[in-house]
């Protein structure tokens, strides 16, 4: 029983749910003052994000008649659920805790497709045209850019180094395991092939979170909100709270496999939260500096010159490059 306390607090409180909301929630704030910020306005205050989680949690649940009523209401629940996970699994790696060896590459791939997945076919069981076009937007998105960031992600799996006489290799999907080898080798962004894997990764995690140029399947002039057009309610607080658990897990992911994780680093903590915040700062300087492609324009860019790179940084990471 007390194995079972410790985990269920892991998975519940610290790195899980509770964090992973807090921080992101505090993510979502910078996010928008700092896009504040460009557009010279003064933004919201600091407790703002969590304020309009609260007001969409007091409001009344509508179902759309024609929609899938249980698909629709489970689905923002499913997404927050993995997307918490694959949270927990990455820090507990970052952070050195106990049930770090747990956290497995693949399994946190999978783990991050599940809240796109989840967009998807809650716009489907909404019933609403508009969501549907969404949810067929989203699709294409997600299919152009999973290829080119597990390419990406590889790159650090297939790391080689001189190290004396001998050549070390990472070698292995254990997101522990990954950092390991970067204390013993130096970051893998120090290399060419890293550097354009996190080039790459940095892409796709960007249309991942549905920033700005890849906002197409919500395009508010467009579509309303797309596949979330029907949601209101604590149902699209779930997606909103997803997402800010999205934007403080992925660049957690960037560092984790690219940029030798939280606190190998001189500065400990301090530097990694440091890399965290560039990386967040970057995304919300690309999302207000750029106009929005069209679905066949990011799947020409994604399939195209980013999966190229991709390719390119794989066989230099084969090479030892």
């Amino acid at each position: 029983m007390d194995r079972l306390g410790e985990w269920l607090f892991f998975y519940l409180v610290f790195p899980g749910a509770v964090f992973a909301v807090a921080l992101g929630l505090a993510l979502s704030w910078v996010d928008r003052k700092v896009t504040a910020l460009v557009q010279w306005r003064k933004g919201p205050p600091p407790a703002q994000p969590f304020w309009d989680v609260v007001k969409l949690l007091g409001k009344e649940v509508v179902v759309p008649e024609q929609g899938w009523a249980a698909g629709f209401l489970a689905l923002p629940f499913v997404a927050l659920a993995a997307s918490v996970l694959a949270a927990t699994l990455l820090w507990h790696a970052a952070l050195g805790l106990p049930g770090g060896e747990l956290g497995d590459l693949v399994v946190v791939f999978y783990l991050l497709a599940i809240p796109s997945a989840a967009v998807i076919l809650g716009g489907a069981a909404s019933g609403s045209p508009l969501g549907a076009v969404g949810a067929s937007r989203d699709m294409k998105l997600a299919l152009a850019y999973e290829l080119p960031l597990a390419i990406a992600l590889l790159v650090g799996v297939f790391q080689r180094r001189p190290l004396g006489g001998d050549e070390a290799s990472a070698a292995t999907l254990s997101l522990a395991g990954l950092l390991r080898f970067q204390e013993l080798a130096g970051a893998v962004v120090e290399r060419p092939s890293g550097l354009l894997a996190l080039l790459v990764a940095f892409v796709c995690c960007h249309a991942k979170l549905g920033f700005v140029p890849f906002d197409l399947a919500e395009a508010d002039t467009e579509i309303g909100e797309g596949a979330l057009l029907e949601y209101g309610g604590p149902p699209l607080a779930m997606f909103k709270l997803t997402q800010a658990v999205l934007l403080a897990t992925l660049p957690v992911l960037l560092v984790t496999v690219f940029w030798g994780g939280l606190g190998g680093a001189p500065g400990g903590l301090a530097a990694g939260a440091g890399k965290l915040v560039l990386l967040l700062v970057a995304m919300v300087l690309v999302k207000n500096t750029n106009p929005r492609v069209r679905i066949d324009q990011a799947l020409r860019f994604f399939w195209g010159p980013v999966t190229g790179v991709a390719l390119v940084a794989l066989a230099l990471a084969r090479m030892g490059w």
